[in-house]
């Protein structure tokens, strides 16, 4: 992957490989506002992967990620943070919840199947690459295919009476039209004809199967058990040909790519570069009590050890070793405390890091700063419909403060309070949009102050509105 980098000549780009952290940080600071010390822990985790596969192959293998656990209220950042760095490493990445997980015996998921979900994910990555390698390819051999049953292949060509010469020239006519026929093509003028396509019939069978491991656990694959019960059958369509065009691309596409190389690329891009962002792991962090709803915690924990720590689960594309999966842990810890794990569990998230708590400051840099902040997602919204939104500095400073307070007299929900704040403050405009004569609004501090006070100082409806 490569990406172009702050600091960077104009036009230069520099490869994934070569990022330092500092230029990782740079690139989260894009997105994510303040919280320099988790930003500062995940570029060095992601640099350590680069030099970690830089090795010989007999160190690397011995060298394990440096797991991360990121403290901190909800909103301040965590999941922005791990989602990022994913996308900046072109990572197969998982967000999973902790506490969507039971211990092996109970009714709920298996901590297996977030291994499972990651394959699929990297599976659908890989498939998105190689679909864009053999795009040209495909969108040819489809043209070749419409034109065939735009004008199929003259009959005197075939015919063993005609002469060499009837040969000849039915050949260069056909050719002629052919070409004709392609340019008008192209043009689009032939868009609204209609043409018969050969379409493969997905009729399946309804059938359950029972199993004690469950259906995620089964390796079967049934067409390939029984071959002539699926996706034989054709039938043919009327469509146009614009219609006729989206399918056959999709068709090609799909003749065009060996899916057991996707499969080996994707399970090893699982095994050498995936993350799995494990949140609201603060919720299964309460020790055996005896009683209650606890009981299943510590072996949730148990279950996701040997995930963490290296073992191979087995998937419908083969077994994939967990050992060098980057694991990000994130919670709250307003109840419990990352000591409260269990030791072997501590012991495999070394990085632990402290996420600050949003200030108003941060608030106001959070609006403006970030490469699609909120306030640019607003203008631009509006701007669909004719209407120049504009905001002036008191007013996002005013936003800021609202904020802050709301999150201290109530829940504090960190910079996803902006986002209701914000509804709130837009509701207006936003319903009468369509019908308003003026189309420059300004905002300033008194509009926000009309538009909040109000429910800021009834503290009992804030609590419902905001």
């Amino acid at each position: 992957m490569v990406i172009y980098l702050p600091g960077a000549v104009e036009g230069e780009e520099v490869p994934l490989d070569e990022l330092t952290p500092r230029q990782i940080v740079a690139e989260l600071d894009k997105h994510v506002v303040g919280q320099k010390a988790a930003k500062r822990a995940v570029a060095i985790a992601l640099r350590n992967r680069i030099r970690r596969q830089k090795l010989p192959s007999e160190m690397a293998e011995e060298i394990m990620p440096k797991n991360i656990i990121m403290i901190g209220a909800t909103g301040v950042g965590k999941t922005e943070i791990a989602r990022r760095l994913s996308k900046l490493s072109n990572s197969p990445f998982l967000k999973v919840e902790a506490s969507k997980f039971t211990e092996v015996g109970y009714v709920g998921r298996d901590v297996e199947s977030m291994i499972r979900d990651l394959v699929e994910i990297s599976i659908d990555m890989v498939r998105e690459e190689k679909l864009d390698d053999v795009a040209d390819k495909a969108e040819q051999n489809t043209e070749e295919r419409i034109l065939d049953l735009l004008l199929p292949p003259h009959p005197a060509a075939s015919k063993g009476s005609s002469s060499p010469e009837e040969i000849d020239k039915a050949q260069e006519t056909f050719q002629k039209t052919r070409e004709k026929l392609r340019q008008q093509l192209r043009e689009g003028k032939l868009d609204e004809r209609s043409v018969e396509v050969e379409v493969r019939e997905r009729s399946f069978p309804a059938f359950e199967i029972i199993s004690n491991s469950g259906v995620e656990e089964m390796d079967i694959n049934v067409k390939d058990m029984l071959p002539g019960l699926f996706g034989q059958k054709t039938k043919k369509r009327k469509m146009k040909i614009s219609e006729a065009i989206d399918y056959l691309v999709q068709e090609e596409e799909q003749k065009l790519i060996d899916m057991d190389q996707v499969t080996r690329i994707a399970v090893e891009r699982v095994e050498q570069n995936g993350i799995i962002f494990l949140d609201e792991i603060d919720k299964i962090a309460g020790r055996e009590t005896g009683h209650g709803p606890d009981v299943s915690r510590e072996g949730v924990q148990r279950d996701i050890l040997p995930i963490v720590e290296g073992t191979t689960v087995n998937t419908r594309y083969g077994m994939v070793g967990t050992d060098h999966i980057l694991f990000i842990a994130a919670g709250a810890f307003h109840v419990s405390k990352p000591s409260d794990l269990i030791p072997e569990l501590q012991g495999r998230f070394p990085i632990r890091v402290e996420l600050e708590t949003l200030t108003i400051d941060d608030f106001v840099r959070i609006l403006k700063e970030p490469k699609n902040a909120l306030v640019k997602q607003y203008v631009g919204l509006m701007e669909t419909e004719g209407i120049q939104l504009s905001f002036q500095d008191d007013a996002i400073l005013e936003i800021a403060k609202f904020a802050a307070m709301v999150n201290e007299r109530t829940e504090n929900i960190g910079a996803r309070r902006l986002h209701t704040i914000m509804e709130r403050l837009l509701d207006e405009i936003s319903f009468e949009g369509p019908d308003l004569k003026e189309k420059n609004m300004v905002i300033d501090s008194a509009y926000v102050k009309q538009m909040l006070e109000s429910i800021v100082k009834d503290q009992d409806l804030s609590r419902y509105i905001l």
